[in-house]
C-alpha cells in the first residue's frame, strides 16, 4: 500500500453578519428579515433603545421572543455594546468603564454583565465592549490607590494613564466573572482615541488581567488600517489566538472614518484570506454606524463585495511546496 501525504489544511469558510447600528432607521424585525433575505449569516446586534433596549422593561421575553426569530431566520448573533446614549442622554458613550466616579463606571459594568445574559439567552459567539477614552481628571484618586509620581505634567500624565488602566482591569472584573460563568467571550474592542486603542494595548490588559480565558479580541479591520503598524492582514494573524469577533468596513490610514467598501484604502481579499487560514469561526460583521440612512442599500451592496473578495484571495497554500507527488498539472487551473 503506497503512503498518501497527509491532507491539506482546510481554511474555515467566513460567515458574514451586518451591525444594526447601522439599521437605526429600521424596526428590528424589518432588519433582521433584510439580513435574511440578502443572505447574511447573522447579525450584529447594538443593544439600543430602538432596537433590544437593555434597560426597558420585560427583558427577558423580549429577548426570549428574539431568540426565537433568530432561530427562525437561521441567523446567528454577537452583541454589541457600542450604543452611543444607551447609559447617557448627555455624554456619547458615558459612562465608561474609565469613569471618575466609581458608581458610573459600576453602570457601565452592569450593562455588560446584562449583555453576558442576553448573550447567553441568544446563543451569542461573544460580547463586544471597548474601554473609553482617557478621562481629563483621571489621577491620584483615593479609588485606584495611585499617585500622582514624577514632576510636571508628564509625571502627572503617566500617573493618570497608570490609573486609567487599574481602573479598566477593576471593573471589568465582575464582567469577566460572568462572562466566564456564562462560557461567552468578552471580546474587547481596540478603538481609536480610546484607553485600549491598539494590539499591544490589548496585550498589556490581557497581562494585567492575568490573562483570564473569558477576555478574547474584538478586530475591526478598518482600525488596522487607521492605525496599526503591520498590514490589516498581519493583525489577523498577529491577532488569531484571542479573536473572538470581527468588524469589517473600509477606512483610510490615519483617519478614524468609517467608509463603505470601496470608498477606503483597504486591500480586503488578503484580509479575508488571513481570517480563513487563522481558522476564524465567529462572524464577520458590516460596521457602518454612520450610514444608517442607506442601511438597506449598504447592506445590499456589502455582502456581494466580501463574497467577491474572498473568492479572488490567494489560496491558503498557494507558497505551500507540494507533497510528493503532488505538482501542477494541465487540469488544476495553476500556472507558474
Amino acid at each position: 500500500m503506497s503512503l498518501r501525504p497527509s491532507p491539506r489544511p482546510i481554511a474555515h469558510p467566513l460567515r458574514y453578519s451586518y451591525g444594526t447600528n447601522g439599521l437605526t432607521d429600521l424596526r428590528l424585525d424589518d432588519a433582521l428579515s433584510l439580513l435574511a433575505d440578502l443572505g447574511y449569516d447573522g447579525v450584529g446586534l447594538t443593544l439600543d433603545h430602538m432596537h433590544l433596549d437593555p434597560l426597558a422593561p420585560d427583558l427577558a421575553a423580549r429577548t426570549h421572543k428574539l431568540a426565537r426569530r433568530l432561530d427562525e431566520l437561521g441567523l446567528g448573533v454577537t452583541i454589541e455594546t457600542g450604543a452611543r446614549y444607551v447609559l447617557d442622554p448627555r455624554r456619547k458613550h458615558g459612562p465608561s468603564l474609565l469613569d471618575p466616579d466609581p458608581a458610573q463606571r459600576a453602570r457601565r459594568a452592569d450593562l455588560l454583565v446584562r449583555a453576558v445574559q442576553i448573550a447567553t439567552d441568544l446563543g451569542a459567539h461573544a460580547v463586544h465592549c471597548f474601554s473609553g477614552i482617557l478621562p481629563k481628571d483621571t489621577g491620584g484618586d483615593a479609588d485606584t490607590g495611585a499617585a500622582d509620581t514624577g514632576s510636571g505634567t508628564e509625571g502627572q500624565a503617566v500617573a493618570a494613564e497608570d490609573a486609567a488602566w487599574k481602573r479598566l482591569a477593576e471593573t471589568l472584573t465582575p464582567v469577566l466573572d460572568a462572562a466566564t460563568a456564562a462560557g461567552i467571550p468578552l471580546a474587547i474592542e481596540p478603538e481609536p482615541g480610546h484607553l485600549l486603542a491598539t494590539l499591544d494595548d490589548f496585550q498589556r490588559l490581557r497581562t494585567d488581567l492575568g490573562s483570564p480565558d473569558a477576555l478574547g479580541l474584538t478586530l475591526d479591520i478598518g482600525h488596522c488600517q487607521c492605525l496599526e503598524p503591520l498590514s490589516p492582514a498581519d493583525c489577523v494573524r498577529a491577532a488569531a489566538p484571542w479573536l473572538r469577533h470581527v468588524q469589517i468596513e473600509d477606512m483610510r490610514r490615519g483617519v478614524h472614518e468609517h467608509l463603505p467598501f470601496g470608498d477606503g484604502e483597504i486591500d480586503f481579499p488578503p484580509v479575508l484570506e488571513a481570517l480563513s487560514a487563522v481558522g476564524y469561526q465567529g462572524l464577520v460583521s458590516v460596521e457602518l454606524p454612520r450610514h444608517s440612512h442607506a442601511g438597506p442599500q449598504l447592506a445590499q451592496q456589502s455582502l456581494p463585495f466580501l463574497h467577491h473578495a474572498a473568492a479572488v484571495s490567494t489560496p491558503p497554500d498557494a507558497d505551500r511546496p507540494p507533497n510528493p507527488g503532488e505538482g501542477p498539472t494541465d487540469s488544476d487551473g495553476r500556472t507558474p
